[in-house]
């Protein structure tokens, strides 16, 4: 048995632990995608030196509905920040971490939920045997305002270890990191000295060479480790998670099995209607893992939906991206094409070659500068307007969601449990289908927007760079005599060039896109599919949950009372876990992704330093004069960094990515 004193002192731990882990994790996604966590690494005579910025505060988050919402909607605007300022290159990557920081979000969601659900079942259930005169209602009160100075002091727990917990994760983490970013600064400092050294005994050319190789290498490097902890804290704090989750559940069974042992002992609750009541909790349990089964598949399907549709955008987005540039440089390349045909043709003297061409490489270098400032500025004006429009629909729905609680809450008008179950589904689907709608409307209208703007400003760079050409080197051309007859034919056919150009771009982007929809219903289609799956596989978990319960309760055992009401609690506490959190598997597979990686990746490097090592042995005997040592020297160094520089940027491959789908199958099966 649990003593009250020290089943509220373990349910404020275990709660106040779960929600800073939960508020950590998001932390550490915002930090890393939005920049707010610096990793600055200065230069100081030749040595590279790195501080971690820790000048973000962690605000606090009271455990409710309502800020859970607003946090999420703050979460929901990183995706505006991904469409908009980017890099194409690493859109899917910012997209994925944005995913894992969602289902996080969706786990703490759902457990909310959960402890809302037990606890209005239990005031539920309280009443209810008031009303079939199996409980007195001056007991019933003394047992609900038990329950109610637990809450409290879970609340005042959940704040005080919030507080600690959070700074001791935090804390934790950094200094993890730190380590290993001095470690990794601590090597590059040695391959900085090596270099001076080297570079005091060649020529200027190799020597900048070589040094920018070096930094390009030493950038790689911490890219990839900073890469690596943010994914192994990601593991952590996501075991953490589920542990605490589960004992949390625990605690609910053990502190309702308590009370009742506590008034049967006492003579308030009469053995009958203990009998009763934990009958009627044992069924009702199953209810709610019933429901809450469905919620969380049905919250995983609609993430999944989400994040589809949101791939599907990316690739659009990468397409115009591609497009754009496509167009701004055949038209900047029909600048140097039309004065390198003039030179060809015989009608410009070669001495006035250089001059028009270095000419035209500054108009056109002006004219993509001025475009991609024009460009980054107008998204930034954008990005407000889409973020101001999205939580204004987003805390629209918020305000409606709560009148739909205010006039349908069952709670205050039954105290049927079956009818309250039955209406929680139905209201958190909903609102749950309403949000998904909402947020694939908000985001495919960004995405809308930022097409809108970059084909603007992608037709004004090329309309200017047709005016360069047209009104600057053509009438340069006319007044060093060269044919009109001439410059305009060639001028037709560049225009002529630019409409096949803007045909072909208008057909491929047609059949992309036609690839890509059908793509993207192929996978609605898989995920509506494997949530019918999962429903099914968790329902006959269930079944056999219940038949394993059903079994032990009647098997002719000689137990006392109080013996059989200790294996329900064990039962229903062995039965809560029988679930998985949304985020672990994607986590999870991160991690064996990231190990696989890191693990070729270190065997790739060996043999590079390997080969470097046996290469300067052979040409040290060969060769006898310093100076071409050291330039032979270089040379190799040069060309194993960049074979390292390859294998940094290399990307797994998808047989490689099976594998790691495969073991982790395999685990996940254990």
């Amino acid at each position: 048995q649990i003593s009250y004193s020290h089943a509220i002192h373990a349910a404020g731990f275990f709660t106040a632990f779960f929600v800073s882990l939960v508020l950590t994790c998001a932390v550490f996604f915002i930090v890393y995608r939005t920049q707010i966590l610096k990793w600055s690494f200065h230069s100081k005579n030749q040595e590279i030196q790195h501080e971690l910025s820790q000048n973000h505060k962690l605000e606090h988050s009271q455990f409710n509905s309502g800020d859970l919402f607003s946090e999420d909607i703050i979460m929901n605007d990183q995706i505006i920040d991904i469409l908009s300022f980017e890099e194409s290159g690493n859109m899917l990557q910012a997209l994925e971490d944005l995913e894992v920081a969602s289902l996080t979000r969706a786990d703490a969601d759902l457990e909310a939920y959960r402890m809302q659900i037990c606890k209005d079942v239990i005031g539920m259930m309280m009443k209810n045997m008031v009303l079939s005169h199996s409980l007195f209602p001056h007991v019933e009160k003394r047992m609900s305002s038990i329950f109610k100075k637990q809450l409290l002091a879970v609340e005042k727990e959940i704040q005080e270890e919030y507080e600690r917990k959070m700074v001791a994760l935090t804390a934790e983490c950094n200094l993890e990191t730190r380590k290993n970013m001095e470690a990794q600064c601590q090597k590059a400092r040695a391959a900085n000295e090596e270099a001076e050294e080297l570079m005091k005994k060649i020529n200027e050319k190799p020597a900048v060479e070589y040094r920018s190789l070096l930094d390009r290498l030493h950038r790689l490097e911490q890219d990839h480790l900073k890469r690596f902890l943010l994914v192994k804290q990601e593991e952590y704090f996501a075991k953490a998670y589920r542990q605490l989750a589960v004992t949390q559940r625990k605690e609910v069974h053990n502190i309702f099995f308590t009370q009742i042992t506590n008034a049967t002992f006492k003579g308030e609750l009469k053995l009958e209607a203990a009998k009763t009541l934990v009958e009627d909790y044992s069924k009702i349990q199953g209810d709610i893992e019933e429901l809450m089964d469905f919620l969380q598949a049905s919250k995983k399907y609609h993430l999944n939906r989400r994040f589809a549709y949101r791939e599907y955008l990316i690739s659009k987005i990468q397409l115009r991206d591609s497009h754009a540039s496509a167009l701004i440089n055949a038209a900047a390349t029909q600048i140097s094409s039309l004065i390198n045909k003039t030179e060809r043709a015989g009608h410009l003297p070669e001495s006035h070659l250089g001059v028009l061409l270095d000419r035209a490489e500054a108009e056109i270098n002006s004219v993509k500068q001025k475009f991609n400032y024009d460009l980054k500025q107008e998204k930034q004006k954008l990005r407000q307007k889409l973020i101001t429009k999205r939580r204004r629909e987003m805390l629209q729905k918020k305000e409606h969601r709560k009148e739909q609680l205010s006039l349908g809450d069952p709670f205050r008008t039954t105290n049927e449990v079956t009818h309250y179950l039955s209406h929680r589904k139905n209201l958190l689907s909903d609102h749950t289908i309403e949000f998904e709608e909402l947020t694939e409307k908000l985001d495919n209208e960004a995405s809308e927007e930022l097409k809108e703007l970059l084909f603007s400003l992608t037709e004004k760079a090329v309309e200017e760079l047709k005016r360069v050409q047209y009104g600057v080197f053509v009438q340069e051309l006319v007044k060093l005599s060269v044919p009109k007859i001439f410059l305009l034919e060639a001028v037709e056919e560049h225009k002529k060039e630019m409409v096949v150009k803007h045909e072909q771009l208008e057909r491929e982007e047609r059949d992309r896109s036609t690839t890509a929809e059908e793509l993207l219903q192929l996978t609605r289609q898989k995920l509506s599919q494997e949530l019918e799956t999962s429903l099914l596989e968790q329902k006959k978990l269930r079944s056999w949950e219940q038949s394993v319960f059903m079994q032990l309760l009647s098997s002719p055992l000689s137990l006392s009372e109080e013996e059989l009401l200790r294996m329900r609690q064990e039962l229903h506490c062995c039965f809560s876990q029988m679930d998985s959190s949304l985020s672990w598997p994607k986590i999870r597979a991160r991690t064996l992704l990231q190990a696989f990686e890191v693990e070729r990746r270190n065997t790739e490097l060996l043999k590079v330093d390997q080969n470097v090592a046996m290469t300067n042995k052979q040409q040290h005997s060969k060769m006898k004069k310093p100076g071409s040592r050291n330039r032979n020297k270089v040379d190799i160094l040069k060309k194993s960094l960049q074979d390292k520089i390859f294998i940094y940027e290399d990307l797994v491959k998808d047989e490689n990515l099976n594998k790691v789908r495969a073991n982790f199958d395999v685990l996940r099966s254990k």
